[in-house]
């Protein structure tokens, strides 16, 4: 598992922290994620610590920016999460 610090870019030079997720693989720039909220995100960088360690803190910073609610991603595919994917 992968911890990240999730940064929102909203708005041109706007950015602020969001919260701290975990992923199974680590999302790639352009990637659509699902972020607890329920919103669809496109990660636009992915930083890396160089030489960072650390059992409860995050290696990886994702900077995201939301997707517009008319976009296909938006509607999770018309999956329903606890219905389709918790087991």
């Amino acid at each position: 598992m992968f911890k990240v610090v999730l940064v929102m870019h909203d708005g041109e030079n706007e950015y602020y922290r969001m919260n701290k997720v975990y992923f199974e693989n680590m999302p790639v720039a352009g990637q659509y994620i699902y972020n607890s909220d329920g919103l669809a995100y496109r990660v636009e960088e992915v930083a890396s610590f160089a030489g960072y360690v650390s059992e409860k803190g995050a290696t990886t910073i994702l900077v995201v920016h939301p997707v517009d609610k008319d976009e296909p991603v938006s509607d999770i595919y018309g999956l329903d999460i606890e219905r389709d994917l918790d087991d």
